[in-house]
């Protein structure tokens, strides 16, 4: 009974010592809360939520310098800008039912208040129907004027009312320097009236026409040139056309900033003979050429001289077979006026600065000597 009594004032002395503890340090590691602050908040504070403000937004159509001047690009040249869809027509052997076959798409600007429309010769090469469609949608059928496929141009032309025949103005394409903008407006993939942004790149570039003939003096861009876009213009940034997009340089078939317009120069020259003659009024000497491939030495060889041409009257001579079946060689033209003669296309190009009943002076080599010869230009198209 003794020892129970004794475990008992342990205990009560023990306990009393921890309470003493708490009671006398109450900042200690068991720290004592308050129960007041778990008593529940009979009123909840209002707290004002600003609300959210509208920020001020710009004018949509406060537009600046250079945004102006291409809005004023477009709006001023678009409704020039048609939409050129060809159309092949075939008629079964058999049935002798005629069904029309979809050729190809393309570009084309108004020329003149006369109707006459350019675009590129591979965009209506292989179709004998042509639709335009003009910015406003309408739709009108146009007939073929004149190709010159040396130069991938061609001439359609529309019966359309006058208010629609707006024509774009041609600027000097020998003026244009590189780094100017350019714009370029078309139907690309079919997306008409679409409006691409660049530089001229480069000049004086050199791209082959579908009949293999080089074109000279090409406008490189970098503005978006795609499949669709061909035949349309290539405008500076006073809407004047500076050439007419016609090529891209592509492995993968699209844009890759690399196109090509020929240049207005060329166009302007071009354009008013495809109207007056449907082809080049070309001055011609009245010679045929051995290919450049067997050919070796600078030069362009006559192979052929036409009978009564200027040629023929001033003694050119082509190639002659001896008796024992090899050949004379022709003459070679190494030069006209001062222009120096390497080959085929250099001579097309030399010629090309000429009019028909121009004279101009040919230097050739014959027989291992070189003579100057008097010549006088006629038209190709009287021939």
């Amino acid at each position: 009974m003794k020892l129970s009594h004794v475990f008992v004032g342990l205990v009560l002395l023990v306990g009393g010592f921890f309470i003493g503890r708490i009671l006398n340090h109450p900042q200690s590691n068991s720290q004592i809360i308050d129960i007041q602050e778990l008593r529940p908040v009979k009123e909840v504070p209002e707290v004002t939520i600003p609300k959210a403000s509208k920020k001020q937004s710009s004018d949509p159509y406060n537009t600046y310098g250079y945004e102006n001047a291409v809005i004023n690009v477009f709006e001023q040249s678009a409704p020039s800008v048609v939409f050129i869809t060809s159309t092949t027509k075939s008629q079964d052997f058999w049935s002798m039912d005629i069904t029309e076959i979809p050729s190809g798409t393309g570009t084309g600007f108004m020329w003149d208040i006369d109707g006459h429309i350019v675009t590129n010769y591979h965009v209506i090469e292989d179709g004998n129907i042509f639709n335009v469609t003009f910015s406003d949608q309408s739709s009108y059928t146009a007939k073929f004027v004149g190709a010159a496929p040396g130069k991938d141009l061609a001439v359609l032309k529309v019966d359309a009312p006058r208010e629609k025949l707006k024509p774009i103005p041609v600027s000097n394409s020998s003026r244009v320097k590189v780094g100017q903008s350019a714009f370029a407006i078309g139907n690309p993939f079919g997306f008409d009236q679409t409006l691409t942004t660049g530089v001229v790149s480069a000049l004086g570039r050199e791209i082959t026409a579908t009949n293999g003939r080089k074109i000279y003096d090409v406008i490189q861009t970098d503005a978006a040139i795609n499949p669709g876009n061909s035949g349309g213009p290539l405008l500076n940034s006073r809407g004047e056309l500076i050439g007419v997009n016609t090529a891209i340089y592509s492995p993968s078939g699209a844009y890759s900033g690399i196109g090509f317009s020929i240049p207005s120069d060329v166009v302007n020259l071009v354009v008013p003979d495809l109207i007056e003659y449907g082809q080049i009024n070309r001055p011609i000497m009245g010679v045929e050429l051995v290919p450049d491939n067997y050919v070796y030495e600078d030069g362009a060889m006559i192979s052929n001289v036409l009978s009564g041409s200027p040629a023929a009257q001033v003694g050119l001579k082509g190639l002659s077979r001896r008796r024992d079946g090899s050949f004379n060689y022709g003459d070679l033209i190494v030069a006209i006026d001062d222009t120096g003669i390497t080959d085929n296309n250099s001579l097309m190009e030399a010629l090309e600065r000429y009019r028909p009943d121009d004279i101009i002076k040919i230097m050739i080599k014959r027989e291992g000597k070189t003579y100057e010869i008097e010549l006088k230009l006629v038209s190709s198209v009287d021939q």
